[in-house]
């Protein structure tokens, strides 16, 4: 039975430099020795968004609110080990944040793992080379397709050659072990695949499991039943793709050509659950026209009442 930890699940802002919730209240530090950590949790462009002049971006600039890309951190405190999960254009700020648990003998970063080929997921790694960080052989975990869209287009396959990066081979689900109990495990989901296929990733400790899906287009596409795996004793966190709040927010695009599911339509699909299965799905992804990343807005109020959790950057999951 799944139980909620509130002495090892907080709201942190750690060192970022902008937190979407600007939540600058005092927080334990008394992490558990294994955990995830949200780095980001907004769509690929960030927010506020580039040209958007429009009153969900306005305000925040006003107000100075700000998020980073969705990507995720897996600490282990007790060897000194950290990966990354996607490499988002928020990088430099997503590591620095994650050196608040480095140690002088620690790598860089122990690994990446990456979901899919669209710019927010992976173009971080261009930090690793030659006019930036100039990294040594920095393990970058792929799928076929990815590994194949890196190899053969630069700049990422300069990344290669120079060996600022090694790309490591996933395949679908087979799990990877991290070492310590930890263990990754890609599973593919149905999205846009232009460049590359598109995956999430079941991560597992000794004593827990967390399923991270920040982009599907939808839920009945998928080859496995989302209500299943929530009710199943498998999984104590699911982060999924919360990009689009209803729908109607986008006014210049066609949205069935950028299809997510609804952060409504998930919640009715799951509205039949117990209280305590509800709380193991958080809402990650935002677009920067979901009302979702106001503090103040009806939308998060409405995802609360409903029993339902939202990943706002800093959020620290024990694994324990």
């Amino acid at each position: 039975m799944f139980r909620l930890n509130t002495l090892l699940i907080s709201t942190l802002c750690i060192t970022f430099s902008a937190c979407t919730t600007n939540n600058e209240k005092a927080i334990s530090h008394d992490e558990p020795d294994q955990f995830i950590v949200v780095l980001g949790n907004v769509q690929d462009a960030g927010y506020p968004h580039i040209g958007c002049e429009r009153k969900c971006c306005s305000d925040a600039r006003k107000q100075g609110r700000s998020g980073f890309v969705s990507s995720l951190g897996l600490v282990d405190k007790s060897t000194g080990s950290r990966w990354l999960f996607d490499a988002t254009p928020n990088i430099s700020d997503q590591l620095h944040a994650l050196n608040r648990w480095k140690d002088d003998k620690s790598e860089i970063i122990n690994g990446v793992f990456l979901t899919h080929a669209h710019i927010g997921h992976y173009t971080g790694l261009m930090y690793f080379g030659r006019e930036a960080l100039g990294t040594r052989q920095i393990n970058v975990h792929v799928m076929p397709g990815m590994d194949s869209f890196l190899r053969n287009n630069g700049p990422w396959d300069q990344l290669i050659g120079l060996r600022n990066i090694e790309l490591h081979l996933l395949s679908n689900g087979r799990s990877e072990d991290l070492g310590n109990g930890l263990s990754v495990e890609p599973l593919i989901v149905p999205h846009r695949d232009e460049y590359s296929e598109t995956i999430g990733f079941l991560i597992a400790s000794q004593n827990k499991k967390l399923l991270f899906i920040p982009d599907i287009d939808k839920w009945s596409r998928w080859d496995r039943d989302l209500v299943q795996l929530v009710t199943s004793d498998e999984l104590d966190y699911l982060l999924i793709d919360g990009t689009f709040y209803q729908n109607g927010e986008i006014l210049n695009r066609d949205i069935s050509e950028i299809p997510h599911p609804f952060i409504t339509e998930t919640m009715d699909l799951l509205h039949d659950l117990t209280s305590d299965q509800k709380q193991k799905i958080y809402f990650i992804h935002f677009n920067h026209t979901n009302p979702v990343l106001d503090i103040d807005s009806e939308a998060r109020k409405t995802i609360v009442a409903n029993g339902f959790n939202i990943a706002d950057q800093g959020l620290v999951l024990s694994m324990e």
